[in-house]
């Protein structure tokens, strides 16, 4: 992973790299900080490329990249399938050698089109005097831009920085590649976008392009003239629905007791899509744990010292993914499960017991030497860290020869505040609602990873890779909201609601995550973003992903409870869906009255 920045300007003046954002881009990639300047065809018009990088494949290759023909990439991404890279290979290395051979757009396109795995780029062709860059399909890598009209500069960057200079910054949509006509837009005084979108095969390019590209002011978008698109790199969403209530009558009860409920998932365990899921889910785990620093693999980790982390709630997303990463990675090496709790108020009648010895503030009661009270207020005993402990003793029961890290991420309010004006707030912009507030902040403590083991334990996680649950909701009616839309207006309606959510997925949450825990140097790996689980799950017909009538806890995400049940997890196989900011309980410190969607003044900078 890395911080990526490029300056296009296309004046004489002198310009620099802002100073904030360079110190930003610089947390993203601790191991090797590089700028490079190449000057187009006409002289006015120059590009400075400033690369940060995180080391995580093979060996250790500084950017920018420059070739023998004078072509620069800068890449943040990773290759998971479509192109071969050999362990001790460098996936940027083997991006730019392929793009290096390419002489037209369509080849470029086919390269890119060919790649599995998250990435954002800047590339710049210098037999064409053209500068290209985009996001994958998902939007799993961040990438902002903004164009100063007064000194007629175009800025890309993985990272800006909050506050009233900085309002310009948008996402740039992740909906195919852009490439700029360098010599043109020069001579023009003036940015235009050709538009190279993504597209299924049938697809109108021209409404699909028009309607996800939206640009900076003083700029322009156009679909490229020779109608060339990238090929969409997973099927279409299957939009059947049931002719007949019978072919998703397989429970009809919707009051039935929890465990007649458990005994039904395990009636339907030994089901083809079961099978299915646990193939290509467990295959995108196992490519997103195994494939790291080259040099790293030979060494023999440390008791505590761990590769791979995961953001754990012990819900059923996180539980799945750590029984499958258990699979795959080495058995003598610890897996880090990141748990995070936002401090309580004490209650009333606490507050008036007798005093006690003081603690670390954010260390956790240790009940031992807290009497024999066992009902003695924790106040960080929050949803996510019961369910968290839950689940680590289900996969404590699962494998007892691993070392389970698990990591109580433990946050006062006063650090919460701290944190959020230095940190946090810089790395949601552009994003602005209490919603980004509540997730980004949440997500930049747990990934970050300074807490406690074993109740008492001060501990640093040492994973660079971080796996994340996110998109699961997303593709299988796992939100309070799919269930609303399935009750009112039935399942043409889930469908519609499901194949939107995968279509605003990199504008709502990926970008975000991204620029959060990057700034640990750390990075953000997605499995169930994985290209051939979003196929699978997206060639089955919806009443084989979820099944609505069903009480909560069973009947969201049915396909996933199944899986789980498949990998011998037990409790966690039902527990109903819980948002992160509910779990972790940040939401309480804040104004209960507003809404998610409100937008968030403790963001807001000068």
């Amino acid at each position: 992973m890395c911080g990526i920045f490029c300056l296009l300007t296309l004046s004489p003046a002198q310009f620099q790299q802002d100073k904030t954002v360079n110190e930003h881009l610089k947390r993203r990639g601790p191991n090797s900080s590089r700028d490079l300047t190449v000057t187009g065809r006409n002289s006015c018009c120059r590009c400075l490329f400033s690369a940060h990088v995180l080391h995580m494949r093979g060996l250790l290759t500084p950017q920018p990249v420059q070739d023998s023909s004078g072509n620069v990439l800068v890449w943040n991404g990773e290759i998971f399938g479509g192109l071969p890279v050999m362990p001790e290979e460098n996936d940027t290395a083997v991006v730019s050698e392929r793009l290096s051979s390419c002489n037209s757009p369509s080849e470029i396109l086919s390269v890119l089109s060919t790649l599995r795995g998250p990435w954002g780029f800047v590339y710049y062709q210098k037999a064409e005097d053209a500068l290209w860059f985009g996001r994958d399909y998902f939007g799993r890598r961040s990438l902002l831009w903004k164009f100063d009209a007064e000194v007629n500069t175009l800025t890309l960057t993985s990272v800006a920085a909050n506050g009233p200079a900085y309002s310009a910054w948008q996402e740039v949509p992740a909906a195919g590649l852009y490439r700029i006509d360098l010599e043109a837009v020069t001579d023009a005084g003036s940015v235009t976008f050709e538009v190279y979108p993504w597209a299924h095969e049938g697809d109108d390019v021209l409404s699909t392009c028009s309607e996800t590209t939206s640009v900076p002011a003083g700029c322009t978008a156009v679909m490229n003239q020779a109608g060339l698109v990238l090929t969409s790199p997973v099927c279409r969403l299957n939009m059947s629905i049931p002719k007949s209530l019978d072919e998703t009558a397989v429970y009809s009860n919707s009051h039935l007791p929890v465990k007649e409920l458990e005994q039904l998932l395990s009636s339907k365990e030994k089901n083809e899509e079961v099978n299915g899921l646990v193939d290509v889910l467990s295959e995108a785990v196992r490519r997103r744990v195994q494939s790291l620093p080259f040099r790293a693999q030979d060494d023999s980790p440390t008791d505590d010292q761990a590769a791979v982390a995961i953001l754990f709630s012990g819900g059923i997303d996180s539980m799945i993914l750590a029984a499958l990463a258990d699979r795959h990675i080495p058995a003598g090496q610890p897996i880090d499960l990141l748990n995070v709790a936002f401090k309580l108020q004490e209650p009333k009648m606490q507050k008036e017991s007798a005093k006690k010895p003081k603690k670390h503030k954010n260390k956790p009661s240790d009940s031992k030497t807290d009497g024999a009270d066992t009902q003695t207020f924790s106040p960080f005993d929050v949803p996510d860290r019961i369910t968290g402990k839950a689940g680590l003793k289900e996969l404590q029961d699962l494998n007892p020869e691993r070392r389970w890290n698990f990591v109580e991420v433990n946050v006062t309010q006063e650090e919460l505040q701290e944190m959020r004006r230095e940190r946090v707030c810089h790395l949601v912009h552009p994003l602005d609602t209490v919603l980004d507030d509540s997730i980004g902040c949440a997500v930049w403590f747990a990934a970050r990873g300074v807490g406690f083991i074993n109740d008492q334990r001060s501990f640093t996680s040492s994973a660079k890779v971080i796996l994340t649950g996110i998109g699961a909701d997303e593709q299988l009616a796992g939100y309070s909201r799919h269930r609303v839309r399935f009750k009112t207006s039935g399942h043409e309606a889930l469908i519609q609601e499901l194949a939107m959510e995968l279509g605003r997925i990199s504008s709502r949450n990926l970008g975000r995550d991204d620029r959060v825990i990057g700034d640990h140097g750390k990075e953000a790996r997605f499995p169930y973003l994985d290209e051939d689980v979003v196929s699978y799950l997206n060639s089955l017909p919806v009443w084989e992903k979820a099944d609505l009538s069903l009480p909560r806890g069973v009947g969201e995400k049915l396909l996933l409870r199944l899986t789980a049940r498949r990998l011998g997890l037990g409790p966690s196989a039902v527990l109903p869906k819980r948002a992160m900011q509910f779990g972790s309980r940040i939401a309480k410190m804040e104004d209960g009255r507003e809404k998610a969607s409100d937008k968030c003044t403790r963001l807001l900078i000068g």
